[in-house]
């Protein structure tokens, strides 16, 4: 599971919610402002991450995703302020599409056509 170090950890998993509808599962604050520790889950699998820190600088990630629309989820990506890096288009393995969130994180949402 991935694990991200990211500044504005909280608007992160506000981005979340608002994009995949994850559910929040853990958060340790670090003090009143930083996340030390936090768990969203997206379907069944689970997502780390936490505020960057001096010691702790920022470590965004790329990911691959399996979501139930992904024409729907990257427009809703879109209006939350991510970067197009592909429009939604029909490939061998699905519908696919990538974004570049606000953090530094890249997403290939992908459906899976339904037989």
């Amino acid at each position: 599971m991935p694990y991200l170090v990211l500044p504005q950890a909280d608007r992160f998993a506000s981005f979340m919610q608002e994009v995949f509808d994850t559910k929040e599962t853990l958060r340790m604050m670090r003090n009143k402002e930083c996340i030390q520790h936090a768990e969203i889950m997206i379907g069944d699998c689970t997502i780390m991450f936490a505020d960057s820190t001096e010691t702790y600088p920022p470590r965004p990630g790329g990911m691959f995703v399996y979501v139930d629309d992904a024409d729907k989820r990257y427009e809703k990506a879109i209006q939350a302020g991510a970067q197009s890096l592909a429009s939604p288009s029909d490939q061998p393995y699905g519908r696919s599409a990538g974004i570049q969130d606000r953090f530094g994180n890249s997403w290939w949402i992908t459906s899976i056509p339904k037989v």
